[in-house]
Formats: C-alpha cells, sequence, structure tokens
C-alpha cells in the first residue's frame, strides 16, 4: 500500500479564506486506499475535491472546469498514462496546473511531462507538506492565469467598441507610428488623424501611447 510520508505541517500550509474563493482539486489515483487518503488530507486543507479513479472518468467532464484549480494525478494508470493525459487537457480544457505523482515512472516520463508544462512531479512515498505546496503553487498559478484571461477578456471586449477606421489606427498606433507616419500610412490630414487617435484613446480608456502599446502586446501573447 502507497504512503504518504510524515511528519506534517500541513497546518501551516493551509490557505486562508480571502475573499471567500474557493480552492478546486480534481484528483486522478486508481489506488483506492491512496485515493480516499488524499481527498480526506485535501478536505482537511479546505478544499474542493473531485476524486476520479481514471483519467477516462475525469475526461468525460464538460469543458468547463472550476477555478481556480489543479489537476494531481498519477503517472502510471492502467487506461492511459499521465502523458498522454497531460496532451488531452491542453487539448480540451483550459490551460490547467498539473501536478504529477508516481512510483514507477521512467526519466523520459517524467522530463516530457515537465516540457509540456506540467507544474511538478512528485515521486511515491512523498510527504503532505511537499503535496500541500505544489497544491498551493499551482492555485496560486491558476488565479494569476485567470486573471490575466479576465484582462485579455475585457481588453477584446473594449476593442470591439472600435469601428473598422478606429481598429486600424489602434493597430497601427500599436506599432508606435506617430502623427506623421498615421498621415502618410492612413492617407488622410494631421486634424484627422489626431480625432482617430483621440477617439481610440477614449474608447480605449488610455491617456498615453506607453498604455495602449502594452493593451496590443497583452493581445499578442494571448
Amino acid at each position: 500500500m502507497t504512503t504518504i510520508n510524515g511528519p506534517s505541517d500541513a497546518p501551516s500550509l493551509f490557505f486562508s479564506n480571502e475573499k471567500d474563493l474557493q480552492r478546486h482539486v480534481y484528483l486522478i489515483e486508481d489506488h483506492a486506499d491512496l485515493r480516499v487518503g488524499l481527498t480526506s488530507l485535501l478536505e482537511i486543507a479546505g478544499y474542493k475535491v473531485y476524486p476520479f479513479i481514471s483519467a477516462v472518468e475525469f475526461l468525460h467532464l464538460s469543458p468547463t472546469l472550476e477555478t481556480p484549480a489543479v489537476l494531481v494525478t498519477d503517472m502510471r494508470m492502467p487506461d492511459m498514462d499521465g502523458g498522454e493525459l497531460q496532451a488531452a487537457v491542453i487539448e480540451r480544457f483550459r490551460a490547467l496546473p498539473i501536478i504529477f505523482i508516481s512510483g514507477e515512472s521512467t526519466v523520459e516520463q517524467s522530463v516530457k511531462a515537465m516540457k509540456q508544462g506540467a507544474l511538478d512531479f512528485l515521486t511515491k512515498p512523498f510527504t503532505q507538506s511537499d503535496l500541500l505546496q505544489a497544491i498551493s503553487t499551482g492555485i496560486d498559478a491558476d488565479i494569476q492565469l485567470n486573471q490575466k484571461l479576465d484582462e485579455l477578456k475585457e481588453i477584446d471586449r473594449v476593442l470591439s467598441k472600435l469601428c473598422p477606421r478606429e481598429r486600424h489606427t489602434f493597430d497601427l498606433l500599436a506599432l508606435g507610428l506617430g502623427n506623421a507616419e498615421l498621415v502618410r500610412e492612413m492617407g488622410i490630414s494631421t486634424a484627422t488623424v489626431k480625432q482617430y487617435k483621440s477617439q481610440v484613446f477614449d474608447k480605449l480608456g488610455v491617456t498615453s501611447l506607453s498604455e495602449l502599446i502594452s493593451m496590443a502586446k497583452a493581445l499578442e501573447v494571448q
């Protein structure tokens, strides 16, 4: 039977209920005793836990997962190994922090998992504190990611307010073009360029070209 080593300093790693934000853990473990033990540990720590006996069972979920969340999964499973699961998660779900737990994985499997973006790789038996610390780190990462996605959605929403000519002006301003360059590129007068520029700034809620460029760069990395 696989165990989680002690001693545990878990209480110091329990998160607070700041802003009443519920944290979620999706747990995949085919070993019944370990699955029950991990579920109990994480629930005591304050997490909402969704236990699954297999990767296939987990993948039957709808494409929308609760947030913020992490996925804790065994690497060696009978129906689908962790690497295959990770690829499926990347394809079907949002970017979800993944923590692998394994007692019999190969170096190749662990390296591949980390290259594909796994958050951590814990070897059984592992300590409670190591697992809780990894999950806490993953939750923080997911919170930051979701905040970034919300910011990008807001930028997209604001940009949708622009008419085609204003959007063209935005795209040129994002390249750092000044008024004289906009006049040449757009074939309009300086007065009209300033008008379009003012309209774009007002609709986007920015006060400088540097703010606009930062907004455009944020869109480039989504």
